[in-house]
């Protein structure tokens, strides 16, 4: 399998707006505020970072500086429908960088857009259901045999190619298609549900997806969120889980300026993200269970 290297970075800044194109008594045409965060992903040709191993702060200084002229200020002096989407796309305009795969605007905590390497957008929500469920198919003696629960976490992601259009999905229409499916998740026993007798990440995701994809055909992958550490992304094919996992570790940039800090020993923790794809068990209902996960890489960072 080749691989690919890509660098990620964020960016805050903070910024007023209003959205006129948006029907007549909608709360976003008021004057209003965000906290955003910026992001982008790159694959950093060699050569292109100050010196090796500076990539990542590199892309950091670059997506600050794109930025910047937007901090503290009101949008709409710079784009005229400063949309979430629009957002992205004054960002991928005006950062340059080599290699761009991916640039995101989060507006909220709990909603974004992201632009892939095509330039279609994908918009983004998440939505929380505490629920009640249990694994009937796990080994005896696992866990998730036993009923418990979790505070899970579901995202809905849309593409949308707007086009010559200003705007096409808003958030309000996926709360509008979320609506009923949180009503039967929230604060219930998945296992009591028609099709989650054996609610795993996995199949979850897939019964969100089968509920949504008729209302929302733009719907282009589910997140679910089982844990803050774990969970599954479906999108209408294909299966793939992550488990992430830290390390707290030392380091020094021997190849760094003279001078510069990042010479000496220093050090950060570190998150790491495995993501796997495989073919669904048909007995368990996942791909992969979380804690064989866990335990098979976990020798790797001792």
């Amino acid at each position: 399998m080749p691989e690919h290297l890509l660098f990620t970075a964020a960016a805050p800044f903070e910024a007023a707006c209003r959205v006129d194109l948006l029907p007549e008594g909608h709360r976003a045409r008021r004057l209003h505020g965000h906290s955003y965060l910026a992001r982008v992903r790159a694959a950093i040709p060699p050569g292109d970072a100050g010196f090796p191993g500076s990539e990542a702060s590199d892309l950091h200084e670059q997506l600050a500086a794109c930025v910047a002229p937007l901090d503290y200020r009101f949008l709409n002096d710079h784009l005229p429908h400063p949309t979430d989407e629009n957002l992205a796309r004054w960002v991928r305009q005006h950062l340059e960088v080599a290699g761009i795969d991916q640039v995101g605007i989060q507006s909220t905590s709990h909603s974004g857009v992201d632009l892939d390497r095509r330039e279609n957008a994908h918009i983004w929500r998440r939505y929380v259901f505490e629920s009640a469920h249990r694994l009937p198919n796990v080994p005896r003696g696992h866990k998730c045999g036993r009923m418990h629960g979790h505070g899970f976490e579901a995202i809905l992601h849309a593409n949308v190619d707007l086009g010559a259009r200003d705007i096409g999905i808003d958030y309000d229409h996926l709360d509008e298609v979320w609506a009923p499916i949180h009503g039967e998740l929230h604060h219930a026993c998945l296992n009591d549900i028609a099709g989650l007798e054996n609610p795993t990440s996995e199949l979850i995701g897939s019964w969100i997806w089968n509920r949504v994809k008729p209302q929302l055909p733009e719907l282009s992958w589910v997140t679910v969120y089982e844990t803050a550490s774990a969970g599954a992304n479906f999108d209408g094919r294909h299966y793939r889980i992550w488990k992430e996992l830290t390390l707290d570790s030392a380091l020094r940039l021997s190849r760094a300026p003279e001078g510069d800090a990042r010479r000496r020993i220093h050090g950060h923790t570190y998150t790491l993200r495995l993501h796997l794809t495989a073919p669904l068990d048909a007995v368990r209902g996942w791909a992969l269970d979380f804690g064989d996960v866990k335990e098979l890489f976990t020798p790797v960072f001792l």
